[in-house]
Order: C-alpha cells, then sequence, then structure tokens
C-alpha cells in the first residue's frame, strides 16, 4: 500500500529496445531532413505535454479533436501560448432542510440571500445539480478502538459505494490508525473499492496477549499514538481533492478519537476547507471498549467543529448496524439534492486571508453548508 506522504501516480509504458533504436533513428533522418528544408515549420510546432495533475487514467485527445480555432491561421504570427485566467469565483455546493430535518427541494435563486465577510453577494447562477460528478473519499479508522466495529463498517460501507457512484463519480480509500495509507487509488470500479475496503486489518503498533473479555489488542490510553486522524484528513484534502474540480466530499468512519498526529484539527479543518470538500462523519464507537478500560470518550466534539467548518455533519451510529446503513442512506440523499450557486466576490483582493460564508433562506429553512472559504488565485487554463 502506499504512503500517504508520498502519493505518485505511475502511467506504465513499456517499448520494446528495438523499436526505440528504429524510431530514434528515422526520427534523427527525419529532423535533419526538416531543419533543412523547413527549419521554421520545426521551431513553430507546440509541445502538448500532459497536464499537471491529470490521471494516470486520462489519455491526450486525438489530433483531429483540435478546436476549429486552433487550426485557424494566426494572422499576427504569434506562437500560441496558453492563456491562464485568475478568477475569484466563489462556488458553493448546500443542502436545505426543514425544522425536522428533510430536504427540500424545488427552491430557485430568489429564495436565497448570500453574504461574505458580512457583506451582501450577487448570485451569478443557481441549480440544483444533484448529477453533477462526485469525488469521494472513504477514510476508514482501523486503530484498536475500532476492532469489534471495523467489519461492519467494511459491508456497509461497499454497500453505500455501489448505491452511490455512478460511471463519472470516483471514490478511493485511506486506511489510518498509527499511519495514514492510501490503499485505493481514484477509480470508478467499485469491485476495487470494496477489495480495498476487506484489505483494511487493526493495526495498533504493536501486539499484546489476549486480554479477557476483549478478544485481544492493546487497553487505549491517552499516551498511545494510535490514531493519526487529522493527518489523514489532512492529506486527504491537501494530496488527494485539492486538484480535482466539482463535488467533492470526505466520509469518516470512526470514533473521531485522534492519538499521534502530527497535525491539528485546525489543520484538518483548513486543509479541507481550502480543497472545497464535505466532510462527514459516522462515529462508529465500540462504547463498550472505552467503557471496560475506564477510559473516557472525548471524539464527537472535534468532529463536529470539523464536519461544521466544511459544510458536512455528524452522525451518531455506535456500534449498531441499522444505524450505519441508514446513515449512509441519509448521506447519499443529501448528495443528490445538492443546490449550487456561485457569485464573484466583491472583494477582489486574492490575499489568501479567509472569508466567513453565510447562504440565508428567505423562508427559514437550515441550511447546512461551508462556513468559509480562502481567497486565493485559481488558475484556469482555457
Amino acid at each position: 500500500m502506499t504512503k500517504l506522504s508520498a502519493f505518485r501516480r505511475f502511467s506504465p509504458a513499456p517499448v520494446v529496445a528495438s523499436s526505440v533504436f528504429f524510431f530514434f533513428f528515422f526520427l534523427s533522418f527525419f529532423l535533419a531532413a526538416m531543419s533543412v528544408a523547413a527549419p521554421s515549420a520545426l521551431a513553430q510546432a507546440p509541445a502538448s505535454p500532459n497536464p499537471a495533475g491529470s490521471k494516470a487514467s486520462d489519455t491526450q485527445p486525438p489530433a483531429t479533436q483540435k478546436s476549429a480555432d486552433a487550426q485557424k491561421p494566426d494572422d499576427d504570427q504569434q506562437p500560441a501560448e496558453t492563456l491562464k485566467v485568475s478568477v475569484n469565483v466563489v462556488g458553493l455546493f448546500f443542502n436545505v432542510k426543514d425544522k425536522h430535518g428533510a430536504l427540500i427541494p424545488n427552491l430557485t435563486k430568489d429564495d436565497f440571500e448570500v453574504s461574505e465577510d458580512g457583506k451582501p453577494q450577487t448570485i451569478k447562477y443557481f441549480a440544483a445539480e444533484s448529477n453533477l460528478p462526485l469525488t469521494l473519499g472513504i477514510l476508514i479508522d482501523s486503530s484498536g478502538s475500532q476492532r469489534n466495529v471495523l467489519d461492519m463498517e467494511k459491508q456497509v460501507g461497499g454497500a453505500f459505494l455501489r448505491q452511490i457512484l455512478t460511471d463519472k463519480d470516483e471514490a478511493y480509500v485511506i486506511d489510518f490508525n498509527v499511519d495514514a495509507e492510501l490503499v485505493q487509488d481514484f477509480t470508478r470500479d467499485v469491485h476495487r473499492l470494496q477489495a480495498a475496503l476487506n484489505k483494511v486489518r487493526i493495526n495498533t503498533g504493536f501486539t499484546t496477549g489476549p486480554i479477557p473479555g476483549a478478544g485481544g489488542g492493546p487497553v487505549p490510553t491517552a499516551n498511545s499514538p494510535g490514531t493519526v486522524l487529522y493527518d489523514a484528513v489532512y492529506l486527504s484534502a491537501h494530496d488527494m481533492l485539492a486538484k480535482e474540480v466539482g463535488r467533492k466530499a470526505m466520509i469518516l468512519l470512526t470514533d473521531g478519537e485522534d492519538e499521534g498526529s502530527r497535525l491539528k484539527i485546525k489543520d484538518a479543518i483548513e486543509a479541507a476547507q481550502k480543497a472545497d470538500a464535505i466532510v462527514y462523519v459516522l462515529l462508529c464507537a465500540d462504547r463498550g471498549f472505552y467503557g471496560s478500560f475506564q477510559v473516557g470518550y472525548s471524539g464527537e466534539g472535534e468532529m463536529r467543529k470539523l464536519t461544521e467548518q466544511t459544510g458536512g455533519r455528524v452522525i451518531n451510529v455506535g456500534n449498531k448496524f441499522d444505524k450505519l446503513r441508514e446513515a449512509f442512506d441519509q448521506i447519499a440523499a443529501e448528495l443528490r439534492s445538492q443546490y449550487n450557486l456561485g457569485y464573484t466576490s466583491t472583494n477582489a483582493v486574492l490575499d489568501g486571508g479567509y472569508r466567513k460564508l453565510e447562504i440565508k433562506s428567505k423562508q427559514n429553512y437550515k441550511i447546512q453548508s461551508r462556513a468559509g472559504y480562502y481567497a486565493t488565485a485559481r488558475d484556469r487554463q482555457q
């Protein structure tokens, strides 16, 4: 499995040695001829490298798919260049609920007001975008405290992925305990995702003999560096989701306890916000495990900070199979029922600072959205 601190994607390209020899032989002959016959033509030939951040599965479009503009002669005889445009368009995905928590569909732009740092903004576009492509990260806690709920998480999590993913969506799986590892990179293949979940095993970083009544495993202690939860969230956001576009979400299957992360909860929240990623936390905790060792359970508070700041929420399922399945059903419904609005900020200074966001419903419905964003330049190639 791949360490998250060293994410790399490989695009294998096996080549036969003899083919390489003949290729370069004829290429040298061709270039020599062209340098005599038409040196200016070679000088104007544009390169077309892979875009930075492209997935290994991406392929270059065939030459016949070039745009009509690219095939027109250049009147100014200037070399073609890629134009990068810095934009300050803020996009928001959000859910709308009534006082009982039921999702409200069929609303329009006129039903909402949006403000940034308390200043009203003009909504430029609005849609109920339930079918936009989704990039989804599943983060599964395999520390010692999850011993009695891990199999349940694998089974229900796999069923959720089969339910939610379409042929235009992608997902990945991260396993975290004493370390964080990428078990499965971006894929649309739910069978690979399920296989990745099945590979996850409890890892405490050390072994002990069986403990009566606990089925073996270490006694959790406040000083035991066994769950790098915050590190995993940061790396999932920064290394996996930051360069993706469209709808992005993370689902954490954990008890919410962090022991041993190098980063703090604020670092995890900031990374998720910069990646525009919604974070859901399914609190899967065997309360009996904690109670049997008289160890306090305090993970829920920090998880609420993480989810409220990113537009998700915490769902407490304990060790109940039916509750976990119901929680996944709720998340699936929310991801399919998102509204999407965008505006151009009246504050055009891209200083990297944090901007507080607020969406209000004129009917006083509850809005579930991220709390803010970081005003950084976003280069888009056109």
